[in-house]
């Protein structure tokens, strides 16, 4: 399923250039649509593609609160979606809105999750972990047969930047924040433990190349995840504009 009736598709946004436009288009307009109207919108649009019957997987961030939002509105449509949620305070929030969450533990597959970023690439990496719950926001992504990223129209990015954030171990946390000073400058984030109570630090170093820096933080001892998410992992980006929203594919959706 593309994008819903109604929804631009822009499908052609491969390059720096036309993925600029995106963000500049937005920006002329800024005044008249806000940030979180823009959240809403695409969250609104992304909500559409629930269908009754799904294992919806649910990630974490202000953004995703705009979904659950919609997707409350459409319960009464959707009597058979159950949900899996990333973080305690995405499951207490679907919960007081009426939405079905289970445990992980209890289903068997996922086919669809939905989840905002800090930061989308014109090939699609993205970086995530702002509300330090990135790593189950992977775990949850790469079970799902079909991952979608609502954005707004500040989000889309001509190179991935620092920070990328880091869930590491609090067992030997000074070792392990020294090797990871050997590939660029780390800091510890003044933020509560993650959902699983790792710590939460960000790489604020040169990205360069996000593959092989995914590689390098991936292999250092006592971190146990990055908020890289490589291309091959979204199959679309939903983002919020000045103008509405605007649906592109990354890659096709599983089947």
């Amino acid at each position: 399923m593309g994008a819903p009736q109604g929804v631009a598709e822009a499908v052609g946004c491969v390059t720096p250039a036309q993925c600029r436009s995106v963000g500049s288009a937005a920006r002329a307009t800024m005044p008249a649509v806000t940030v979180e109207e823009q959240k809403q919108a695409a969250a609104t649009a992304a909500a559409e593609v629930v269908e009754d019957g799904m294992i919806v997987g649910l990630g974490t961030g202000s953004t995703v609160a705009h979904l659950l939002t919609a997707l409350s509105a459409r319960r009464d449509g959707l009597p058979a979606v159950r949900y899996v949620a990333t973080s305690p305070r995405t499951a207490e929030l679907a919960a007081r809105l009426g939405l079905r969450v289970e445990p992980f533990a209890a289903v068997d597959r996922l086919d669809l999750a939905i989840d905002g970023a800090d930061q989308v690439a014109p090939d699609g990496w993205l970086v995530k972990g702002g509300g330090a719950a990135h790593t189950r926001e992977k775990v949850v992504a790469a079970a799902a047969a079909r991952f979608v990223v609502v954005v707004d129209a500040g989000k889309p990015v001509d190179r991935l930047r620092a920070p990328i954030p880091l869930e590491v171990l609090e067992f030997g946390l000074d070792s392990t924040l020294r090797r990871l000073a050997a590939l660029g400058p780390v800091r510890r984030r003044d933020v509560p433990p993650s959902p699983d109570g790792g710590v939460i630090v960000d790489y604020v170093g040169v990205v360069g190349d996000p593959a092989e820096l995914a590689t390098r933080l991936s292999g250092t001892p006592g971190v146990v995840e990055h908020g890289l998410f490589p291309s091959a992992m979204v199959a679309d980006v939903v983002i919020g504009t000045g103008d509405g929203v605007s649906w592109r594919k990354v890659r096709g959706a599983a089947t």
